[in-house]
C-alpha cells in the first residue's frame, strides 16, 4: 500500500474513543511516553485498535498532575498515570465503559472526583488564544492542525491582503511584544518594512533564560506550526524571505518538534518558494544558542546568531533598521508570533475586545513555587494575581500564609500580599516595581526568606552578564556581595542606602536591559519588606527561618514522641536519644541543613 494510501485510510477510520496524552516536557519527565507505550500494547492486546487512537499531544498546561490524558468523546480527565494503572484503566473504561474514579482529579481529600475537565477550575477560567490547540492535536502531524483552520490566516494574508494591510492589522489589535520589554508589535514591523534594503531577515526568540520559565518551550513542543504560520505572515508583510528561529540547546523536544513541522510545511508549499502559489519565497532555520540568558536581548542574540560573542551593542540603529548581517530585523519570541495567526484570522477589533486599555489579548504564564497547581495557564490581561494564585494555582499547599509573587524573572520584581488584587498588565507591574517579563511567575508562602530572594536573583544575574559595561558587571557583583552579607547576619544598617544607590546606577547606566532591570529584586524587596533586612541586620535573625548563618534547629520535647525519623534521616547523624523519648540535636554538629524538619511528620523540629 502506498503512503498516501496509509494516510487516507487512516483519515477515514471512525474510532469510538480517542485517548489524548501529554507528551510535552513536563509530562515526559514522568514517564509520559511509556504510559502512551504502555496504552497501546493493552488496546493491541484486546483488540481494541480499530476502534481507539493514541494521541500524543503537546503541554496541556496542568504539569502538577502529569502525566495526564484527556479520554474523548467523554471528555474525561484522567492524572498522575503510570504504566501499573494502564491494565485496569482499559478493563474498565475502553472494555465496561465506566470511568475509573480513582484516577480522576482531586482538589482535595475532602472533596469528590471531577471527572471533566472543564470543570476543574485550573483550566475553566482560561481564555486560550496562543494556547488554542493546547493538548488537541498531535503536534508532529501538519494534518492536524489544517484541521484546525492552522495556515488559513496565511492564506488569507497572501491573497487577500497588501503588506501594509497586515501590518496596520497587527497595530490596531494592539499586540505587543511577549517577550519582555512589551514594544507594540506593528510598530516595529512597520520600521522593519520601511527600513531600505533588499535583504531582510526575521527572527524568533526562543531562548527563554528565566528560572522557572517554559512558556515558549510549551508553545514550540505543543504546537510549532502556529509559529511558523505567524513568521511566514511576518515575513510577508516586512518584505523578508529567510528567518531564524534562535532556540536553547536545553530544549531537545521543542527542537524535534520544529525541525518536523519545518520539513511539513516545505513538504506542503507553506515554506520555501512560491508559497501557495503566489510567488512569495520564505524559508525558515534553526540556530541552537547555548544558554546564554543575555541572548535574551535582541542585539546580544544578533551576535550569537552571527557567531561573535553575545554582548548587547548600543541602539539605535534598531535591529528593525539594522540586524543580522547589519539587515533590517524583525525579531519577536514565540508567543508573539503566535498570536499573529488568531489577529488575522478573527481581525483586530475582536482582538481588542480582550485585555485592558494599554495591554490587549492574553497572556500565557508558567506558574510554579509554592502554589497547589503548577502548570502553563493563558488569561486575559487585567486578571489579578489573585485570579491566578488562588482560583487557578489553587493556592498555597499546607494552608501556609501567601507572601509574595515573583513575576517578570530575575529581573522582576517581589509583589507582596497587600497586592495580590493587582490586575495584571504591562503598565501596572512596573507601577507596583517589576515586570511583565517574558511570563514567569513564582509563588512564595511565609517560609520564604524575601532577602535571600534578592541574593538568589543577584547571584544568578551575575552570573549571567556578559561583562561588557562596568555598571553592570561590576554594580551586581557588589550588589550581591552585599545582600549575601546580611544573609549571613554581617549586615550593616548603612548597607540599606548603598544597596539603593547601587541599583540607581546600576539601573541607569546599564547598557542592556539585563542590567537595566537587574536591580528590581533588590528594589521590590526593599520596598515591601523592609522589616526582614532589619531583622536580619539588626536582631540577626531571619524571619523566614532560611538563613543558615542565622537560625538553629531545635527539638520541642513535648512534640516529639520519639519516632527516630529525624534521627534517620539526619546526614551528620548530630540526632541524640533514645527511642519512643524526646530527641536532641546536637548543635556544634549541625549543619542546618533542614532534613529533620523536613521529615518531622508531627511538627516537633522548631527553627529558631
Amino acid at each position: 500500500m502506498m503512503p498516501d494510501e496509509v494516510i487516507q485510510k487512516e483519515a477515514n477510520k471512525a474510532y469510538r474513543a480517542h485517548l489524548l496524552i501529554c507528551a510535552g516536557t513536563g509530562c515526559v519527565s514522568n514517564r509520559a511516553f511509556k504510559v502512551r507505550d504502555a496504552l497501546v500494547e493493552e488496546i493491541q492486546k484486546r483488540g481494541l485498535s480499530d476502534e481507539v487512537q493514541v494521541i500524543a499531544t503537546g503541554c496541556q498546561g496542568f504539569c502538577a498532575q502529569g502525566p495526564i490524558m484527556i479520554f474523548q468523546p467523554d471528555g474525561i480527565f484522567y492524572q498522575m498515570l503510570t504504566e501499573e494503572n494502564i491494565s485496569h484503566l482499559v478493563e474498565e473504561h475502553l472494555v465496561k465503559g465506566r470511568p475509573v474514579p480513582k484516577l480522576m482529579y482531586i482538589p482535595s481529600v475532602d472533596e469528590p472526583p471531577i471527572p471533566k475537565l472543564e470543570d476543574i477550575d485550573f483550566f475553566n477560567k482560561q481564555r486560550l488564544l496562543v494556547l488554542r490547540n493546547r493538548g488537541l492535536l498531535d503536534p508532529e502531524k501538519i494534518d492536524e492542525y489544517i484541521a484546525r483552520d492552522g495556515y488559513q490566516a496565511l492564506a488569507k494574508a497572501l491573497t487577500t491582503m497588501t503588506p501594509e494591510q497586515i501590518i496596520d492589522e497587527v497595530k490596531s489589535s494592539g499586540l505587543r511584544g511577549r517577550g519582555g520589554a512589551g514594544f507594540p508589535t506593528g510598530q516595529k514591523w512597520a520600521i522593519a518594512r520601511k527600513s531600505p534594503g533588499d535583504e531582510k531577515y526575521i527572527i524568533c526568540n526562543a531562548d527563554e533564560g528565566d528560572p522557572g520559565a517554559f512558556m515558549d518551550r510549551s508553545i514550540i513542543e505543543s504546537d510549532p506550526h502556529s509559529v511558523l504560520e505567524g513568521m511566514t505572515i511576518g515575513a510577508f508583510a516586512i518584505g523578508a524571505a529567510h528567518g531564524y528561529i534562535y532556540i536553547r540547546e536545553e530544549y531537545p523536544l521543542a527542537m524535534k518538534r520544529l525541525h518536523i513541522a519545518i520539513d511539513q510545511a516545505r513538504d506542503y508549499g507553506l515554506l520555501g518558494e512560491d508559497i501557495l502559489g503566489t510567488g512569495f519565497n520564505f524559508d525558515v532555520s534553526v540556530h541552537r544558542g547555548a544558554g546564554a540568558f543575555v541572548c535574551g536581548e535582541e542585539t546580544s542574540l544578533i551576535g550569537s546568531l552571527e557567531g561573535r560573542t553575545p554582548e548587547p551593542r548600543i541602539r539605535p540603529p534598531f535591529p528593525a533598521q539594522s540586524g543580522v548581517w547589519e539587515k533590517p530585523t524583525n525579531i519577536n519570541n514565540v508567543e508573539t508570533w503566535a498570536n499573529v495567526p488568531v489577529i488575522i484570522n478573527r481581525g483586530s477589533a475582536w482582538y481588542t475586545s480582550l485585555g485592558t486599555e494599554t495591554s490587549k489579548g492574553t497572556k500565557v504564564f508558567s506558574v510554579v513555587g509554592k502554589v497547589n497547581n503548577t502548570g502553563l495557564v493563558e488569561v486575559p490581561m487585567g486578571t489579578t494575581l489573585r485570579e491566578i494564585v488562588y482560583d487557578i494555582g489553587g493556592g498555597i499547599p499546607g494552608g501556609k500564609r501567601f507572601k509574595a509573587v515573583q513575576t517578570g524573572g530575575p529581573s522582576g520584581g517581589c509583589i507582596p500580599e497587600s497586592k495580590i488584587d493587582l490586575p495584571i498588565d504591562f503598565e501596572r507591574l512596573t507601577e507596583a516595581g517589576s515586570i511583565m517579563g517574558s511570563g514567569g511567575l513564582i509563588v512564595m508562602d511565609e517560609e520564604t526568606c524575601m532577602v535571600d530572594v534578592a541574593r538568589y536573583f543577584l547571584d544568578f544575574l551575575r552570573g549571567e552578564s556578559c561583562g561588557k559595561c562596568t555598571t553592570c558587571r561590576e554594580g551586581i557583583a557588589a550588589m550581591h556581595d552585599i545582600v549575601a552579607d546580611i544573609c549571613n547576619g554581617e549586615g550593616k544598617i548603612e548597607d540599606i542606602e548603598l544597596l539603593k544607590d547601587l541599583s540607581e546606577a546600576v539601573r541607569d547606566a546599564s547598557l542592556c536591559a539585563l542590567g537595566g532591570t537587574a536591580p528590581n529584586p533588590v528594589l521590590s524587596t526593599l520596598q515591601y519588606f523592609r522589616d526582614e533586612y532589619d531583622a536580619h541586620i539588626n536582631e540577626k535573625k531571619c524571619p523566614a527561618g532560611v538563613c543558615r548563618a542565622l537560625i538553629s534547629f531545635r527539638i520541642d520535647p513535648e512534640k516529639c514522641n520519639g519516632c527516630f525519623l529525624c534521627n534517620k534521616q539526619c546526614p551528620e547523624k548530630v540526632i541524640h536519644g533514645k527511642p519512643k523519648e524526646p530527641q536532641i540535636i546536637d548543635q556544634e554538629g549541625c549543619i542546618k541543613c533542614g532534613v529533620c524538619r523536613e521529615s518531622c511528620k508531627f511538627g516537633a523540629v522548631i527553627v529558631e
